[in-house]
């Protein structure tokens, strides 16, 4: 079976900066696959490529089993597409927007099925398609441009951070209609560095980092989810007796516990925070001993678990001037 997407040695160079080097990608069909990582990384102009709103500077890449440079209107119409920066702007409402979209895709159907489906979509996403598009808040805008992708039903969704201003009500409903796609046999290319959105939505991911997959495979066996940052404050005889430093060492001793600290607050109790790595469980039996007063569960923001889990392969191959672009990047500078 013809792979959806196909990417083979790409390279993208803007003058002395490199956006993506060397990168292969395959995204089966029928398949949902996540594409994460820190802002910088390529993820976007891996995507714009795709759909040819940018070139490649080398190597291959065909989607759908054509060249996008090739593959003209013809092949765009097999796509829904949603770009990380939605403009949408004018006096036209939402009707009319997507009633031109709805030509523009040229659905063998007719546009009164896609229309049909874009106000069914419009109302699970809530948004109202009688208002001028200039006049709708970010959020609002976002939907509309999910409902463009979505509504003719297309082979393969490119969707580049596509929750951006979603409230988390909506972001639920989008994952359940990335899942209803999947089931219908699209195929779903996802961009992200909301890390829990792909671990839900996925089958595939990989990670890029600096212009290059870092790391790839099933959700599960990437083991993204395994790095945990806890806070708990503690109280009751035992704490009180041991005191910070006790506490400190008692947990101090377990598997996989880093950046761990413990002080004594004002009220006598103890603030005890600590960066937990894979088996969270010997550190809840430690903490069950305890009179647990308050306690939080965070994951880390996904540069930190892309750079713990895999370590930053970027630094370590790029020359100076690639790492100083790096960092720019990363700080948005």
């Amino acid at each position: 079976m013809t792979d959806t997407i196909e990417i083979r040695a790409l390279h993208k160079r803007y003058g002395r900066s490199i956006a993506l080097q060397e990168l292969d990608l395959q995204v089966r069909p029928g398949t949902v696959f996540g594409l994460i990582g820190p802002n910088g990384a390529g993820k976007t102009t891996t995507l714009r490529t795709l759909v040819d709103v940018i070139r490649p500077t080398s190597g291959t890449v065909r989607v759908l089993g054509e060249e996008p440079r090739r593959g003209g209107a013809a092949l765009r119409r097999r796509i829904g597409y949603v770009p990380g920066e939605l403009h949408l702007e004018g006096r036209v409402n939402g009707h009319r927007l997507l009633a031109f979209y709805a030509e523009v895709s040229g659905e063998a159907g007719g546009t009164a099925s896609v229309l049909g489906t874009a106000r069914d979509l419009a109302d699970r996403l809530g948004v109202d398609l009688n208002r001028p598009v200039r006049t709708l808040s970010k959020g609002n805008k976002q939907k509309v441009g999910l409902i463009q992708a979505f509504m003719h039903r297309p082979e393969l969704l490119i969707l580049d951070e596509p929750t951006s201003g979603l409230d988390p009500l909506m972001q639920r409903e989008f994952l359940t209609m990335v899942r209803e796609a999947r089931d219908a046999g699209q195929t779903v290319l996802l961009s992200s560095h909301v890390l829990s959105e792909i671990q839900q939505a996925a089958d595939e991911v990989a990670v890029l980092a600096a212009g290059r997959i870092v790391a790839g495979g099933d959700v599960a066996s990437l083991r993204l989810g395994s790095v945990r940052r806890v806070h708990a404050r503690i109280a009751g005889a035992d704490a009180a007796d041991a005191g910070a430093a006790d506490v400190r060492a008692v947990f101090a001793r377990i598997p996989g516990i880093e950046e761990l600290e413990a002080d004594s607050a004002p009220d006598g109790s103890i603030r005890l925070s600590a960066t937990v790595e894979g088996d969270i469980d010997p550190f809840v039996k430690a903490l069950a001993r305890q009179e647990v007063r308050e306690l939080t569960v965070e994951e880390p923001d996904l540069e930190e678990s892309v750079l713990r889990l895999y370590g930053d392969s970027s630094a370590s191959d790029s020359t100076p001037s690639d790492r100083s672009t790096q960092r720019s990047r990363r700080t948005g500078e």
